[in-house]
């Protein structure tokens, strides 16, 4: 079985049983202080369980459907095995690494809290771009074919703006993190990846 429907299908049933039930919401979001105060470190994990709503739910598994598949392949390819750790690793190292600034920046503020796998898909994602540079992508809100390597660019310099910025309400640094750990999981899972990258786009 794919290891990305296996983690959708996890995330669906939880997000899903977490948003019907406040006490269970509130146990497994992230919170920096309930882990620095009480040393609840497993919620660094299960925030990307639980979503704050259906369309979050929906719009974070439909691009882990999108780009989750092909890195599976790709991971397969590069190991000559199965997928499964390499992509374990990835997704959650995508997870924890992404909370690790939000963890520093709120884990005195009893009252910030996060939730969803943005983190994680990006990890996937920039994974995808990595290994993909050249592949043409349609986007709902952008209906005009980009190179992988442009939109990664043009999402990295947004993300890290509206982090300096932090007004929205949304953990755009978690996205930027979780973007680069996917980058440098896989320039160290296959080198030949970075120079291949490079190549392509002709840098």
């Amino acid at each position: 079985m794919s290891i990305t429907l296996a983690i959708i299908g996890v995330t669906v049933l939880v997000s899903l049983a977490a948003l019907n039930n406040a006490a269970l919401f509130e146990q497994l979001l992230f919170q920096p202080f309930a882990i620095h105060e009480r040393r609840e470190w497993y919620r660094f994990l299960t925030h990307a369980a639980v979503h704050g709503s259906i369309m979050h739910l929906l719009v974070n598994m439909y691009v882990l459907w999108m780009f989750g598949s092909a890195v599976e392949q790709a991971y397969g390819q590069i190991t000559g095995a199965d997928p499964w750790l390499p992509y374990l690793i990835l997704y959650i190292g995508g997870v924890i690494f992404s909370a690790l600034p939000g963890y520093y920046k709120h884990r005195h503020d009893p009252a910030y809290r996060a939730v969803g796998a943005s983190g994680a898909t990006s990890a996937v994602v920039f994974s995808f771009i990595l290994l993909h540079p050249d592949t043409k992508l349609m986007l709902i809100f952008l209906p005009i074919p980009l190179a992988a390597w442009i939109f990664g660019g043009l999402y990295l310099f947004y993300e890290w703006y509206m982090s300096k910025r932090g007004r929205d309400g949304i953990a755009h640094d978690a996205h930027y993190f979780g973007a680069l750990y996917g980058i440098a999981f896989t320039a160290m899972l296959e080198p030949a990846s970075v120079p291949h990258f490079f190549n392509t786009v002709g840098f």
